[in-house]
């Protein structure tokens, strides 16, 4: 399948910021601590799966001549942070904080996604069409999320 440089980047920093969903995702299922967060370990998982899914939809198109190019990252370092965060700061946090970071993480996976069709008017319909596909389920995501956390004691 023909892929540009271009487009691969592109396809490229969504992984990653993928990637950072499902770490992100799993430091949070790492802090759960009590028995009543067994709808989040669920919700979560669901997550995980979900974006590993979404990766392997992507990582087709990311193929140049054969190869996956090395493309330097385009999306700027704040965003990553979001997820990456996670880690320092949900130690020791309860349910509303837990769903708090989760759902800037969410926010961080959305704006790159705008980004990404933002970017490239001219990517291949397949390829649009698989983006506002993702876009889509993290919007209901964060929605679920935000609901969630509104709900938290």
């Amino acid at each position: 399948m023909y892929t540009d440089t271009v487009t691969a980047g592109i396809l490229i920093d969504l992984i990653q910021i993928n990637n950072d969903r499902i770490e992100g995702y799993t430091l949070a299922l790492e802090n759960l601590k009590s028995n009543r967060d067994n709808d989040l370990r669920s919700l979560f998982e669901g997550y995980i799966q979900e974006t590993i899914l979404f990766n392997s939809e992507l990582a087709p198109f990311t193929v140049v001549d054969g190869e996956t190019p090395t493309v330097p990252p385009r999306i700027s370092g704040k965003l990553h942070r979001f997820w990456l965060d996670l880690k320092a700061t949900l130690s020791g946090h309860d349910r509303k904080q837990i769903l708090e970071e989760c759902e800037r993480g969410e926010d961080a996976s959305k704006k790159a996604y705008e980004r990404a069709l933002k970017e490239a008017p001219d990517l291949p319909i397949a390829i649009v069409t698989i983006i506002r596909n993702h876009a889509e389920k993290q919007k209901k995501a964060h929605d679920q999320i935000r609901t969630l956390r509104d709900e938290a004691d």
